[in-house]
């Protein structure tokens, strides 16, 4: 059996944690979602998934500073980080902290989908 991607949700909405859930759950990926950023490298260490989301609005350190923690991290820093907010410079956002792509929120179900494939198919 091959074993399910696994995505990583960080965002402190509930609703989009809730939503990301049913979306990936459905198209057969694991996932884990964290309404914080506490902690960020040992929250990923103990999952260690295929893709990560990055909510830019985290309590705690934020998304662009856990962005940077996770990518000076030597075991951690290929996995892709997708930066997703609903900040119109959310692509400048994403180059300041280092991740691999975005995604603007309000998202549709599609455009994540087509994101996470396109990560994942390296």
């Amino acid at each position: 059996m091959i074993e399910n991607k696994k995505v990583f949700v960080f965002d402190d909405n509930t609703d989009i944690l809730d939503l990301c859930t049913i979306i990936l759950e459905d198209a057969g990926y694991d996932i884990k979602t964290s309404s914080t950023s506490n902690d960020i490298v040992d929250q990923v260490m103990a999952y260690m998934p295929d893709i990560i989301f990055m909510d830019n609005w985290l309590p705690d350190i934020g998304g662009m500073d856990a962005t940077k923690a996770l990518k000076a991290d030597p075991l951690l820093k290929s996995i892709p980080v997708i930066y997703f907010s609903a900040n119109n410079d959310v692509k400048s956002l994403a180059d300041q902290a280092g991740a691999d792509g975005y995604l603007s929120k309000p998202f549709d179900i599609e455009e994540l989908e087509i994101i996470i494939q396109k990560h994942l198919t390296i």
